[in-house]
């Protein structure tokens, strides 16, 4: 495996300790060294007025093109809505097998929904998106474990359902194992 090492870009505000929680979770899930480090991307680039949200496709290829490296997976982390033409809104997208993905925090906060805020399963959410969409650059597809992070999810309850980690049979089609 010729992948050295994870790297997390914020592009928009994120306290610093939760990058870092963000960072230990990827860390102890693929065991490779991550960093966390910020981008700067004009945004109104990718907006979609219409929709009034983010085009998910734009911004995965931009980040692609302009902050990856073939030695590194990179994760964008972004705090807007998400979206690509088939779908009213997406959490994240990676490319299958290569070195991109995103996520947004976005939607994940139970305040969206109209529940009481709570910093910890936002946090546990985000993880889990980030580490699903890391799982997709080493060329994982969706699983139908109902625990695995590589899970399907359309809703963010979904999400809450499904653990952190890796099930078995996708820890061993990684081969990062």
């Amino acid at each position: 495996m010729n992948q050295q090492s994870i790297s997390l870009i914020s592009f928009g505000y994120f306290q610093k300790d939760f990058l870092e929680k963000i960072a230990e979770d990827v860390r102890h899930e693929f065991l490779f060294q991550v960093h966390v480090r910020e981008g700067r991307l004009d945004l109104s680039d990718f907006y979609d007025p219409s929709r009034k949200q983010y085009n998910g496709n734009s911004m995965l290829k931009h980040v692609d093109a302009i902050f990856s490296s073939d030695d590194v997976k990179t994760m964008g982390l972004f705090s807007v809505d998400l979206f690509i033409p088939i779908l009213t809104y997406i959490f994240g997208q990676a490319f299958l097998n290569g070195r991109t993905g995103i996520a947004s925090l976005y939607r994940l906060s139970n305040e969206r929904y109209g529940m009481v805020m709570n910093e910890r399963v936002m946090l546990e959410r985000f993880s889990k998106e980030v580490i699903h969409e890391l799982g997709h650059t080493f060329g994982l597809v969706h699983c139908h474990n109902p625990t695995c992070v590589m899970q399907s999810v359309t809703y963010v309850e979904e999400i809450d359902q499904k653990s952190q980690h890796l099930c078995n049979h996708c820890r061993k089609q990684s081969g990062l194992y």
